[in-house]
């Protein structure tokens, strides 16, 4: 069993609470070698707990998933407490960017997509937050919009935290990965939809992102290209076409929108390509200033690890490019 000392456990019971922890059974692997520890500053978004929770039962987890190469990977199941982890850069350029991670809306995973690119955008000046959200298919009042309240919530935490931190409330950006993608593209879509109260000052910033990326996202609800998992997780309170309609963020692109960054693989196994392709066609028919990179080979959840060798790893480089044209 990997050991309990460092950073992860201080992680779990330093900032999540009661959790537990379970690791996987493999051979010891000194992780300090491999990965900084993880950041100690975490932010958390909602004091007096989240909205709708009164019939939530389930128990937060971090799971321990391996990984061949003897990196961490692990996700978190279950989010009771939504939190915005920081990372903060030594030489801030004066933007910020909040990571969403996928996982399929059952768990939000870690490293891969969350810590690992955070340290790749810092090392380029970006102050980075990584969102843990809630789950809709965990008894949430909001079902499939509890993840876009975290989301809004997050990224008015964000703006509020810019005079001390260094950056600008006008150039922060969100990147969303596959279920993670999804969510960004709702928040791109829908960032004005009253989906919580007020509960302080920080909710009179604007939940419209500047700038938002799209990695290999979850995007239609289309049964014909749609990711099941993630489909029947957010639908599963309510699955009425008005539903369907109002979390299918193709369908809600409008005239006004901040630039959007699409990334995709061809040979997606998980997510069919369709998804950024049908996103695309939405954008660009409302004008909405749109970039979109559709890579012969890179399969799915690539993040950065599962790059070297492929085409595909050019992505960051294209979305730093990207951002910088667009002021971030």
């Amino acid at each position: 069993m990997l050991n309990r000392r460092g950073a992860p456990t201080a992680f779990v019971a330093g900032v999540l609470g009661s959790i537990a922890a379970r690791r996987a059974e493999a051979a010891p692997v000194d992780n300090s070698k491999i990965t900084p520890p993880d950041p100690t500053e975490v932010i958390t978004l909602w004091p007096n707990g989240a909205p709708g929770g009164e019939g939530v039962t389930v128990v937060e987890e971090i799971i321990e998933r391996g990984d061949a190469k003897g990196l961490r990977d692990r996700a978190m199941a279950h989010t009771r407490k939504p939190i915005l982890v920081v990372f903060r850069p030594k030489k801030p350029n004066g933007a910020a960017v909040m990571l969403i991670p996928g996982g399929g809306y059952q768990r939000v995973v870690l490293d891969k997509e969350g810590y690992e690119t955070a340290r790749w955008l810092n090392e380029r000046g970006y102050t980075c937050f990584v969102l843990f959200y809630r789950m809709p298919a965990d008894g949430w009042a909001a079902g499939g919009d509890a993840p876009l309240q975290d989301a809004q919530r997050g990224i008015r935490i964000v703006r509020s935290k810019a005079k001390e931190m260094g950056f600008s409330p006008d150039r922060v950006a969100i990147m969303g990965f596959s279920a993670g993608g999804h969510l960004a593209a709702n928040l791109t879509v829908r960032y004005d939809a009253p989906t919580y109260a007020a509960i302080d000052a920080a909710d009179q910033m604007p939940t419209k992102p500047n700038l938002s990326a799209l990695v290999y996202p979850v995007i239609s609800l289309d049964t014909a290209i749609a990711h099941g998992g993630s489909r029947t997780n957010l639908l599963t309170k309510d699955g009425s076409a008005e539903r369907i309609l109002a979390l299918s963020p193709e369908k809600q692109v409008r005239e006004g929108l901040s630039p959007v960054f699409l990334l995709h693989a061809a040979d997606d196994p998980t997510v069919p390509v369709e998804n950024a392709l049908v996103m695309f066609s939405a954008l660009k028919a409302k004008k909405i200033p749109t970039e979109m990179h559709v890579f012969e080979e890179g399969g799915h959840g690539f993040g950065l690890r599962f790059t070297v060798g492929k085409p595909v790893a050019a992505w960051p480089n294209l979305f730093e490019t990207f951002a910088k044209r667009h002021g971030l």
